[in-house]
């Protein structure tokens, strides 16, 4: 059974991608680090997606790593051994740094993806389940929604992307506080915080709402999607001067004046514009 599910695409270009181990409250496992980035490539190559909804099955979104994948390179780890046969552990140190990089690429994924991932979130979000939100272009949950940056609990720094992501999206204070104490906060307080941009009363209602949000974002200018999305995460890494000059050699080469011409065309005759697929 796939971890990770496509649940296919509606009529408008937006697809729903689903992490499937509600048994295990959707834990990060190796083969859900495996299967997450192949099935975003896969929905990034599609012609007929433009919108890509990421949720969990069962009563969490996603309750962190798998702690039997902390249990297992814990206790093979080049620290607790030397048996890689090189004396000081070196080659096992190499191996375990190679390791950290395949999770980061993985839960980077989404922010890779070249069109929009929108977050919906409800239950747990736990740990790597942060690391995994905070490379999602735009997040949602409900009112009961249970968030922790939570490594620290667990003797780990965080390593797969909320350190790095986090203080871009609720403050420099305020990562520092939530990753030293690890302690919970709901989906209230993550709209305070600026981690979401909307919380719902039910899941049933996000769903419904977020699906017509994605509905309308596909029916845009997929070409003004994507820019859009790069230079933001882009700009994230540059000063004004550096990103202005970024998105003026982007528009220069990708800017459809067919688009524009036909957003203006739409407006005056008071209908959706009709945009072409790429």
């Amino acid at each position: 059974m796939a971890v990770v599910r496509n649940e296919g695409v509606d009529e408008h270009g937006v697809a729903r991608l689903l992490l499937n181990r509600p048994h295990k409250g959707n834990a990060l496992d190796d083969a859900l680090f495996r299967e997450l980035p192949i099935a975003l490539r896969a929905l990034d190559d599609d012609p007929q997606v433009r919108v890509v909804l990421l949720s969990g099955s069962g009563p969490n979104f996603c309750s962190g790593i798998d702690t039997n994948i902390l249990s297992t390179k814990s206790s093979s780890s080049p620290s607790s051994s030397s048996g890689d046969g090189d004396g000081d552990g070196a080659r096992g140190r190499e191996r375990f740094g190679a390791y950290i990089r395949w999770l980061q690429d993985s839960l980077s994924a989404p922010e890779v993806c070249r069109k929009p991932v929108i977050a919906m979130i409800h239950g747990a979000c736990i740990g790597g389940g942060i690391d995994l939100i905070t490379a999602c272009d735009v997040r949602y949950c409900t009112r009961d929604s249970l968030f922790s940056v939570k490594e620290v609990d667990l003797g780990i720094t965080a390593d797969l992307g909320s350190l790095q992501r986090l203080p871009a999206i609720v403050g420099y204070a305020n990562t520092m506080e939530l990753a030293l104490t690890a302690r919970n906060f709901d989906g209230k307080e993550a709209k305070e915080l600026g981690l979401v941009s909307r919380v719902f009363d039910s899941r049933q209602e996000m769903e419904a709402a977020v699906e017509s949000l994605a509905g309308a974002i596909a029916g845009k200018s997929e070409l003004a999607v994507r820019g859009t999305k790069a230079v933001l995460v882009k700009g994230r890494d540059m000063s004004v001067a550096q990103g202005l000059d970024y998105v003026a050699a982007r528009n220069s080469a990708s800017m459809s004046f067919q688009d524009v011409a036909e957003a203006i065309r739409a407006r005056k005759e008071k209908r959706k514009p009709a945009f072409s697929k790429l």
